[in-house]
């Protein structure tokens, strides 16, 4: 009986570690197993057998998101990526499956540290500002203004606790190498985005994407504009696609400007023309200003007589389209985001302010998390704030965290982007340089953008802000001269269980 075991156990050992299943034993499960599931879904039907598949295959996925923790923060992003998309074809709760995946792995990180009896946090001021928000917002439970204890736990989730993503990545970060993969990753999923957008441009919605348009009068007033239909690719609407591709795009051309390979250039190149063309065809109006201001400060942080021209011949360009007079509606849109004096829905979001500001002055604490938009109309209609159209997180963390919280979670960004310069200054490897001057420009571009709309607490920028924040205190430990080999950390605090 022993020996039968030991022979079993042999087997599955050669089969499964050593050949990996490329043999007659693993033609046998593929075959079997793509069976299995035709039958399954023949017989309960459609949906059941394609949820059944889903567990299948997410089971295995969390396992190792679980043992790898790198893993798990790639399949997050790609997740947060698509979570919108999925959800026009199904109703499965794919938002609270990231969720899960995302206390899955925090979980594991936990159990790392108790392993290893690893107990120190990641030093520094961004830290420092994050447990301070986290902190003010747990907080806000005990806010005697707030008309709703059921709207704080809906909202905490996406203002603090998944902030909580920032030391899962820190933690997951081991090696240059790490960090190098993750942005590939975030790169060719924002490429990916950015080719549907053309796509929907070019070729239209599909009919699901139709059905899902004329389902809400409001996201049809949205994307409906100027008698042309605004792209929004793989998300929810145009503002947040617009967002992350003039980051995205920024991101790709400062990276292609550093020491790379000639083909990671060119892609690079190539996948920022991309996403700047899908920007446009957004038509969200506040990306147009951005990129401007983006490629001021980039002139300003390289004051060198290439950067000069270049941005000085990109400018009398720039102003000369926004001058010029036009009949297409793209362009229109463009030059539309410069006037904002004769934009009627700016005056609007204006006069909005001006009602609260009073309040907000008067309440250094706020009315409490959910008490605006969505969440307030749901959990306190009766309260007067409940359905104000804050239009953007300032105005938004103001009313809602008080002066103090709009303070705090203004200091995130200012505090990034100081340490982002920072380093970008005082680093040696070239490679690390350029990608610090990217991440500035994306905590410039996020911290911006805050202020007309609501940006960071949407996926997918929720988790890509808080990762790169992550990427933004990691980078200077693997900062090396080029002649000099890059030490990885991972055999000191090892990523695997």
């Amino acid at each position: 009986m022993q020996a039968a075991i030991a022979h079993i156990r042999s087997w599955l050992h050669r089969s499964f570690l050593e050949e990996k299943l490329n043999n007659v034993q693993g033609a046998i499960l593929l075959v079997g197993g793509a069976a299995f599931l035709s039958v399954l879904m023949v017989v309960l039907g459609l949906k059941i057998g394609v949820a059944l598949i889903g567990l299948f295959i997410g089971v295995p996925v969390m396992i190792l998101a679980l043992v790898d923790l790198r893993f798990g923060l790639a399949v997050i992003l790609v997740l947060a990526f698509f979570v919108n998309f999925i959800s026009k074809y199904t109703s499965f709760p794919v938002g609270t499956g990231l969720d899960a995946l995302f206390f899955l792995m925090f979980f594991g990180m936990m159990v790392r540290v108790a392993q290893y009896r690893d107990w120190k946090m990641p030093k520094g001021p961004v830290t420092t500002i994050i447990l301070v928000w986290i902190g003010y917002n747990l907080l806000q439970v005990l806010n005697p203004e707030a008309p709703s204890r059921a709207a704080w736990l809906y909202t905490v989730r996406s203002l603090a606790i998944l902030q909580l993503i920032y030391f899962v990545a820190h933690y997951a970060f081991r090696s240059l190498q790490d960090i190098k993969q993750f942005l590939k990753v975030f790169i060719i999923l924002a490429i990916i985005a950015a080719v549907y957008g053309l796509k929907q441009e070019y070729f239209g919605y599909n009919s699901r994407e139709w059905a899902w348009l004329y389902e809400n009068p409001r996201r049809y007033q949205l994307i409906v504009q100027w008698s042309r239909y605004r792209v929004f690719s793989l998300f929810s609407d145009p503002t947040t696609f617009g967002t992350v591709m003039a980051y995205g795009g920024t991101f790709c051309f400062i990276l292609a400007t550093g020491p790379f390979r000639k083909i990671s250039r060119v892609v690079l190149v190539l996948g920022g023309l991309a996403m700047m063309l899908s920007m446009a065809y957004a038509g969200s109006r506040t990306p147009f200003i951005l990129i401007p201001a983006a490629l001021g400060l980039y002139a300003l942080l390289n004051l060198s007589k290439q950067v000069i021209i270049v941005v000085g011949v990109l400018t009398v360009l720039g102003a000369g389209m926004i001058m010029k007079s036009t009949s297409n509606p793209v362009i229109y849109r463009i030059q539309s985001a410069f006037e904002p004096t004769t934009d009627a829905s700016v005056q609007v979001r204006l006069e909005n302010q001006e009602i609260v500001q009073p309040y907000i002055q008067s309440h250094p604490f706020g009315a409490g998390l959910g008490t605006t938009g969505v969440w307030g109309e749901r959990f306190s209609p009766d309260f007067w704030l409940a359905g104000f159209p804050h239009d953007s997180a300032y105005v938004r963390m103001a009313v809602e965290t008080g002066w103090l919280g709009l303070v705090i979670y203004m200091a995130i960004f200012f505090i990034a982007f100081q340490v982002s310069v920072f380093y970008y200054f005082r680093v040696r490897n070239p490679q690390i340089k350029i990608m610090y001057l990217g991440l500035a420009m994306i905590t410039f571009i996020l911290g911006m953008a805050s202020y007309p709309q609501e940006v960071v607490t949407l996926l997918p920028n929720s988790i890509i802000y808080y990762v790169l924040l992550a990427i933004v205190v990691r980078l200077k430990d693997f900062d090396t001269d080029p002649e000099e080999p890059v030490v990885s950390v991972a055999s000191q605090k090892p990523n695997r269980i």
